[in-house]
């Protein structure tokens, strides 16, 4: 038996007890480049523990609906941005810590132009793209030492589409 989570828009504000939403609302912060680049700076809260930031290339199987989800994890000793390499939308899913274990899930569907970065320690599933290709750019701590906890629900969850991410 499964348990369902229906997708929601991703807003700043649904967003903020797990991460940031990094886009372009709003008016940028300076205009550069001869005034050709608008700059929309430090839209995310980078946080390492010891070792250093890194980037890195994850390319990922795109996902159909309904999508099974069975295990979330986080990184206690950093931060992890998700930064899609194509305008395709892709679903987010965090869960609130409770007591060192994961709440209940939530999952969100991003618009074209958005990128994530979960702070540090935040349940999260894995990367889910929903459409090829599922590049995407990293950023996260690149050090020694674990960084990584995973936590199997009993029973899972079964994310379907809602109303807002078609």
């Amino acid at each position: 038996m499964t348990q369902t989570l229906t997708l929601s828009a991703l807003t700043a504000e649904a967003f903020a007890p797990f991460g940031d939403v990094m886009d372009v609302s709003g008016a940028p912060d300076k205009i550069i480049n001869q005034g050709l680049c608008g700059r929309h700076h430090d839209r995310a809260r980078l946080d390492f523990g010891d070792g250093r930031a890194g980037i890195s290339l994850f390319n990922a199987e795109p996902r159909q609906f309904p999508i099974t989800l069975d295990m979330v994890e986080r990184h206690p000793e950093g931060s992890q941005a998700f930064i899609p390499m194509s305008l395709h939308p892709f679903v987010v899913v965090v869960a609130p810590d409770e007591d060192g274990k994961p709440g209940t899930p939530r999952a969100f569907v991003t618009s074209a132009g958005q990128a994530i970065n979960l702070h540090r320690g935040t349940w999260h599933g894995v990367l889910t793209p929903i459409h090829a290709p599922g590049l995407f750019a990293v950023v996260d701590r690149i050090g020694e030492g674990a960084n990584l906890e995973e936590h199997w629900f009993e029973t899972g969850y079964e994310i379907v589409e809602g109303a807002q991410s078609r």
